[in-house]
């Protein structure tokens, strides 16, 4: 009885299904997820915009009762945070923009554009939401 010989696919072990298990996290897999998320927290956004707008169309009474619950700690927390969605999607749209005409790729410059577009949505979301509850005198 003779033996075949096995090949080398039959003997390897089976391949892990999510290769981030075994990837070293580095800020520009998050930047990629993060961009994801802020996408779809932005239709939530979309939605609350058409709440408004029907609370608007609805009279004086609903539209008085939904900016009640807009302008509510809870309120301004969730339009804070989809404000940090709208401009880190922005800056990080901005970012795949310039991948699209091939530059960026490089390992440092997409770790530091990554940070950029972090720090950018962190910094413009202070500056509106300060401006918004200080500048104004909310």
């Amino acid at each position: 009885m003779s033996e075949q010989p096995v090949s080398s696919a039959a003997r390897a072990a089976p391949r892990p299904l999510s290769p981030f298990m075994l990837w070293r996290w580095h800020v520009t897999m998050f930047t990629s997820i993060l961009h994801r998320v802020t996408g779809a927290a932005l239709y939530g956004g979309a939605l609350l915009l058409v709440g408004w707008a029907l609370a608007l169309a609805a009279g004086r009474a609903p539209y008085a009762t939904y900016m009640g619950l807009l302008g509510s700690p809870l309120g301004k927390v969730v339009l804070a945070g989809l404000t940090l969605c709208l401009f880190y999607h922005l800056a990080n749209g901005v970012r795949h923009l310039a991948w699209d005409f091939g530059r960026g790729f490089q390992p440092k410059t997409a770790s530091a554009t990554a940070w950029l577009v972090l720090a950018v949505a962190v910094v413009a979301t202070a500056a509106v939401w300060g401006y918004l509850l200080i500048g104004r005198g909310a």
